[in-house]
């Protein structure tokens, strides 16, 4: 994906969400390996209520590259606990 559809895709229309992803695409995603980013972009084709919720620790997503991702989002992002 072209890094503008990355852009767009990334912005979510939720504040909260927005406020995680510009951010991390930003300033992290071009550090992270092929495989990272191919979960990024997974990610990306999730619910916005899904994302908001493993974000914010409420949840976890079932699906192991989701939550690997999720997890490098939490620690780059200020969402530690």
């Amino acid at each position: 994906m072209d890094r503008n559809r990355l852009f767009w895709a990334s912005r979510r229309g939720m504040l909260e969400l927005d406020l995680v992803l510009l951010p991390f695409l930003e300033n992290v995603y071009d550090t992270l390996d092929g495989a990272d980013q191919q979960r990024y972009i997974k990610l990306l084709d999730e619910q916005d209520q899904d994302l908001f919720a493993w974000f914010l620790r409420r949840e976890d997503p079932a699906d192991p590259d989701l939550l690997r991702i999720v997890q490098i989002i939490r620690d780059n992002t200020g969402l530690q606990e």
